[in-house]
């Protein structure tokens, strides 16, 4: 990766974050990319947003996670690009990418809490969101 990082659009920063998710354990499920096209697909706040960043933004969280402190890199792009107000919106979409293939695997488990700790979701906050992604994607 270059010195140079590149800079992040909030939506870009919001998909890097479910990107983020979604290749922590190592294993990108399909239901997890069915799940970030449908979110950016059809939510309002993605609806300016080029949805061939995707593929960019995914290279850059993936060249990032081969670096020594690239998590910690990839939070900082976060923060800088996103404003605080959408940093609960961020958690949302990364327990919905999380929840999307029925089970809860430990390195997403970890990446959900580093989101929580690095964006500073409140706890009861944080309760309540992923309440709301493990009702979504419950099945029968």
């Amino acid at each position: 990766m270059t010195d140079t990082l590149p800079s992040l659009s909030p939506q870009d920063a919001l998909v890097a974050v479910m990107v983020a998710v979604s290749a922590s354990d190592e294993t990108i499920r399909t239901s997890e990319l069915i799940a970030i096209e449908r979110m950016v697909n059809h939510m309002p706040i993605f609806a300016s947003y080029d949805i061939d960043r995707i593929a960019v933004v995914a290279q850059t969280v993936y060249a990032l996670f081969e670096e020594e402190e690239g998590l910690e890199a990839l939070f900082g792009l976060v923060r800088d690009a996103l404003p605080a107000k959408y940093f609960e919106t961020a958690y949302a979409l990364a327990c919905d990418v999380a929840a999307a293939d029925g089970i809860l695997h430990q390195p997403e488990l970890r990446m959900l809490e580093e989101v929580r700790s690095e964006l500073a979701i409140d706890r009861l906050h944080a309760v309540a969101i992923e309440w709301g992604a493990r009702v979504r994607h419950v099945t029968l």
